[in-house]
């Protein structure tokens, strides 16, 4: 009888933007995951990324800011690289945990909406695995609740060298909330470049040069899965870090400025950005280079080791309900 149906009915009229309560949304796709679990692993996969990495992050940041002395003139890569030395040094622990809740938090107030846009718009198209169309939606898409995440977290560290300690969330917030919170979007159009580049490179050339390598290596045995995302991280990670790494410059220009004081635009960053390299050359635009490599490289096979392991985790568990 048709009344013991139970046949899921279409929902009519609905908003294509609510696909998170939409039954599709949880129902398991070709890759044998749903978006729903698919969503959890890239989310599980970035917080190990975080917690891994921000030591690197610390620590690439600091090399970048000391381009400039407390008198605000701009010093040699060298100089700049043994303040940051000195800054851990004299507190390594805290230090390399420096902005580390802020990012933590991030993983939801940041990677939900970047990933959401990445995923959404796969999903809506049709598309198995993330494409380029999808990451350029979702870096733009993106940015503005990414920004506010990554300035609190630069914040964090700007005065360590003065004060020996992460600046408090509080105190950030306090300090936007006199200028109506409009500091927390200083750097936005540069993180929208660092995010496209971060999409395409990261989130899908990554997997695609995986795929390639893991089929002309890795079918004969000779490399396992985790070694072939080490290659092909290691292959993205110099191409990401000259793309990323003037735009990561800007970035921290305008995003370490004292808040209570006048901001740092765009123009004005690009032009103590062309006075250092006219300084010290390629060398002064490139500031944190080596490092920033070593970063991706880090960054890019935790993210997608994580990933990996949490959806083959969700593709056994739709296995196991199958029997």
């Amino acid at each position: 009888c048709h009344v013991f149906d139970k046949t899921p009915v279409p929902r009519a009229g609905r908003s294509r933007m609510s696909f998170l309560f939409d039954d599709s949304y949880y129902k398991i796709g070709k890759n044998g995951v749903s978006p729903a679990q698919n969503m959890c692993a890239y989310l599980g996969g970035s917080a190990i990324q975080t917690v891994g990495d921000n030591p690197v992050t610390a620590y690439r940041q600091l090399v970048q800011q000391y381009a400039k002395d407390v008198n605000g003139n701009t010093v040699a890569p060298k100089v700049a690289v043994g303040e940051a030395n000195a800054t851990f040094r004299a507190n390594p622990i805290g230090a390399s945990l420096s902005g580390l809740w802020p990012r933590l938090i991030g993983v939801l107030l940041k990677r939900v909406p970047k990933f959401g846009f990445l995923l959404g718009y796969s999903h809506f198209v049709g598309e198995g695995t993330p494409g380029f169309a999808a990451a350029t939606c979702a870096s733009i898409c993106s940015a503005p609740f990414i920004n506010p995440v990554r300035l609190v977290e630069k914040q964090q560290r700007a005065y360590f060298k003065q004060t020996g300690q992460a600046k408090p969330v509080g105190e950030i917030l306090r300090e936007s909330a006199a200028k109506n919170f409009l500091p927390l979007f200083r750097g936005t159009i540069p993180l929208m470049g660092h995010s496209l580049a971060s999409a395409m490179l990261g989130l899908v050339g990554q997997p695609r040069l995986q795929k390639y390598v893991q089929k002309e290596l890795g079918a004969s045995g000779s490399l396992s899965g985790t070694a072939t995302n080490l290659v092909a991280s290691a292959v993205v990670s110099p191409i990401y870090v000259v793309v990323t790494n003037p735009l990561s410059r800007l970035e921290v220009i305008m995003q370490t400025n004292s808040l209570k004081g006048k901001s740092i635009g765009a123009v004005a960053a690009v032009q103590e950005l062309g006075a250092d390299m006219a300084k010290f050359g390629l060398s002064g635009i490139f500031r944190g280079q080596g490092i920033g490599i070593a970063k991706a490289i880090v960054s890019l096979t935790l993210f997608h080791e994580g990933r990996i392991y949490l959806t083959n985790q969700f593709k056994a568990y739709n296995l196991k309900k199958l029997d």
